[in-house]
């Protein structure tokens, strides 16, 4: 099996009315002046024609014009309008999982620290504590993320460094504590997602093509912890793990 394996066995939503006329009777003629009085009775005048006028024809209504047909709607009101397209979900891409990369050594501040398998999670967060509160006294502020580098292992423990990157050293450091420079030179690169102590199956996989791929690692590899693991819930962690080759 490869070393590292030994080293960390797989932590490697839209109508008219009609007019009545009636006419004037004829004149009586007069007696001559010689003759008697005579009392005539009047002829009466010829009643007024009762029969009325007939009534003018009464001129037809203007035939209703047809109603104008209504004017369909255009095609354009007849087609739906089209709904904008939907908007696409990001692509979701797969981890690096033994991606080859050229690891470029930063200026980091250190504290070296020893811890056991049972209890390691504990133990680096510790030592990055230890460096967070040293730089914010100081008002130092982070470069980049929080790395550990496991510099020997075996069952039971294990060695490492501590690192925080930084633009400016920092003063009054313990005896435990220097400046220096994080890793650098080629490397595999695997992500782990999830709590440290599920790291197993990473470390396992990580052996696995180490020994598929026929490639040989130095004896170290570097965790760079991409979410801050003292503010972040352990189960959510993200991790990224760089395997030096040799």
């Amino acid at each position: 099996m490869n070393c590292i394996g030994f080293f960390r066995l797989g932590l490697i939503a839209l109508l008219p009315v009609a007019a009545m006329s009636a006419g004037p009777g004829p004149a009586l003629a007069q007696s001559p002046p010689a003759a008697p009085a005579v009392t005539s009775t009047p002829t009466p005048a010829p009643a007024a024609s009762t029969t009325p006028a007939p009534a003018p024809a009464a001129t037809p209504a203007p035939e209703a014009s047809p109603s104008a047909a209504p004017t369909p709607p255009s095609d354009a009101a007849q087609t739906p309008a089209t709904p904008p397209p939907a908007a696409t979900a990001p692509v979701q891409t797969a981890d690096p999982f033994g991606e080859e990369i050229t690891m470029t050594p930063k200026t980091v501040v250190i504290v070296k620290g020893t811890g056991n398998w049972e209890s390691a999670f504990d133990a680096l967060t510790d030592s990055l504590k230890a460096l967070s509160a040293l730089l914010d006294k100081q008002g130092i502020k982070h470069a980049g993320n929080s790395m550990i580098v496991y510099t020997s292992t075996d069952d039971t423990g294990f060695s490492y460094l501590a690192e925080i990157p930084v633009d400016q050293d920092p003063k009054n450091l313990t005896k435990n504590m220097s400046i220096g420079k994080s890793p650098e030179g080629k490397a595999l690169k695997f992500v782990h997602r999830g709590s440290y102590d599920n790291m197993d199956n990473t470390y396992e996989a990580i052996t696995n093509h180490l020994d598929d791929k026929k490639l040989e690692a130095k004896d170290t590899f570097i965790e760079e912890y991409i979410t801050d693991p003292l503010k972040t819930e352990e189960d959510k962690l993200v991790i990224n793990i760089y395997v030096p080759l040799k």
